[in-house]
């Protein structure tokens, strides 16, 4: 068979969809560089930030179908690139990210900060720029997980968040709880709740995102409503455990979120099951399987299950939500999550209608 040709090898790659927008990688300039021959093809691929824990699944991807096209070639590679594309500001609210996701659940206890913690961390772990909003104002609890304390500076009458450090990213974090004093309850009225989460979201400096993780207060309230007016919510993740009763206040989260128009991108049910370390046998405490079974019931994507596991525990209560990601027995389950949900994220990106072609620059 004759040698593959470069123009051969961009016509295979014309049509693969980049993992952020679903539109064909040549529309945007993102196959960057391409070298064939009867020896080998090496491809450059750009891609951005925002699809960055999917770039290991879309390299494959990218080499299964060059191999599949050329058998005859025995060395294939494929180079994952930088490939920019800038946030626009949302709503009236100035807010520059390229996706806003609401995490909430029905009732409280289920983990919902913990999972929404793990997101965020997730997300920037991967090499998304990301942020993180606790809009619980009641009971904010992510500055304690993730061992942040302080109360913020402002500059030029903005807020200049905390920030974690995540591996090579500082991923913004802002809550109520750098606000109020330790131990001092929040008595407010709906307008009051309204204005504080409105000025969070508006005044601090959150810099140019990919990704705002917002972790909602547990229940029906009126936060969800406030989100969906003050700017265009991505979707939202609703946290609960497997046992009915928790199950009965999930679906609850369900129609609130369907009522205010935010997108459902999937369940995540914690405290799923526990393994004893010293027996290696599973345990389901609280049942098994209710989230997933609600999650097709509603046509809702099942995002994943994390389990009861002691470090995840020991973890947060020391503030050091983020060594999870160092725990090979725990990795897998918020890694997985976040994978599912990007991958979501990208197949509604796919089914809108396509973008006009810009110029390549």
């Amino acid at each position: 068979m004759p040698a593959p040709t470069t123009a051969a090898v961009e016509a295979i790659l014309a049509d693969f969809p980049d993992p952020e927008t679903g539109r064909p990688l040549t529309a945007m300039g993102q196959v960057q560089a391409v070298a064939a021959n009867a020896a080998g093809i090496s491809a450059t691929i750009g891609l951005t930030s925002h699809s960055a824990i999917l770039w290991p699944a879309t390299r494959a991807r990218i080499e299964e179908r060059l191999r599949t096209a050329f058998p005859e070639v025995p060395g294939i590679t494929v180079t994952i690139g930088p490939h920019d594309r800038p946030p626009v500001k949302l709503g009236q609210l100035g807010v520059e990210a390229k996706s806003v996701i609401a995490v909430g659940s029905g009732k409280g206890g289920v983990g919902k900060s913990t999972i929404a913690s793990s997101i965020a961390i997730g997300l920037a772990l991967a090499g998304s720029r990301t942020g993180l909003l606790d809009a619980d104002v009641y009971g904010p609890s992510v500055p304690h997980l993730l061992g942040l304390a302080g109360r913020p500076q402002v500059e030029n009458g903005r807020i200049v968040p905390q920030v974690l450090d995540v591996g090579r990213s500082q991923m913004p974090v802002m809550s109520m709880g750098f606000l109020v004093p330790p131990g001092e309850a929040v008595v407010w009225r709906g307008p009051m709740l309204h204005g504080a989460i409105t000025q969070m979201l508006r005044d601090t400096l959150w810099g140019q995102l990919d990704y705002l993780v917002i972790d909602m207060p547990p229940g029906t309230g009126d936060v969800a409503l406030t989100l969906s007016q003050a700017l265009p919510l991505s979707g939202a993740v609703v946290v609960c455990t497997p046992q009915d009763v928790a199950l009965l206040d999930a679906t609850k989260a369900i129609a609130m979120f369907r009522k205010v128009n935010i997108p459902l991108l999937g369940m995540v049910e914690n405290m799923s099951f526990f393994v004893c370390p010293d027996t290696g046998k599973r345990y389901d405490i609280f049942g098994t399987g209710g989230a997933r079974r609600t999650a097709r019931e509603l046509d809702i994507p099942f995002l994943g299950e994390v389990p009861i596991q002691i470090p995840i525990r020991e973890h947060g209560d020391a503030g050091r939500t983020a060594a999870n990601y160092d725990d090979p027995a725990s990795r897998p389950y918020f890694q997985s999550i976040c994978e599912r949900l990007v991958g979501n994220l990208a197949a509604a990106a796919a089914t809108k209608p396509p973008m006009p072609s810009l110029p390549v620059l």
